[in-house]
């Protein structure tokens, strides 16, 4: 039972980079319990099928380069994830500055096109917002728009 246990494992890993918890999830759905799923959890881990650095690279930079996501937005879904905080910074590290700086800008050129607020104040308050529901941090947001956050 084991090996195929492990095999189906493998197979989930295989396709894409996962969580520790998404694997646990989905062992305990096949049928592992207690001291199996420990052992089979560390044979994951020890012959690199799970790697929680690993994942964390993957997700962050997937997320910002297909979804726009600000690191906030990143931050907390991987914590949402239980990775840890060295592997949370490993993943950020991904993101290049001057890319993550384009971004925003691509993000809030893009909502300039389909915002139809007209009043000045208000319009920057929905952009402010948009970019930062996808993560972006408030202070770098409104400096892009030129505002102080402040008011």
């Amino acid at each position: 039972m084991q090996k195929l246990l492990l095999h189906k494992a493998q197979k989930f890993c295989s396709y894409q980079e996962r969580c520790h918890e998404e694997v646990r999830t989905k062992l305990l759905e096949i049928g592992a319990r207690g001291k199996e799923l420990e052992e089979l959890m560390m044979s994951l881990i020890e012959t690199n099928f799970l790697n929680e650095e690993r994942f964390a690279v993957a997700y962050a930079g997937g997320k910002f380069r297909q979804k726009a996501w600000g690191r906030i937005k990143i931050v907390r879904e991987l914590k949402l994830r239980k990775i840890s905080d060295y592997c949370i910074r490993a993943g950020l590290r991904e993101i290049e500055e001057k890319n993550y700086l384009k971004a925003l800008d691509k993000l809030i050129e893009k909502k300039s096109k389909v915002e139809k607020e007209e009043h000045p104040q208000r319009r920057i308050m929905k952009l402010a917002k948009y970019c930062i529901e996808h993560g972006f941090e408030p202070k770098l947001v409104w400096t892009k728009l030129k505002m102080d956050g402040d008011n």
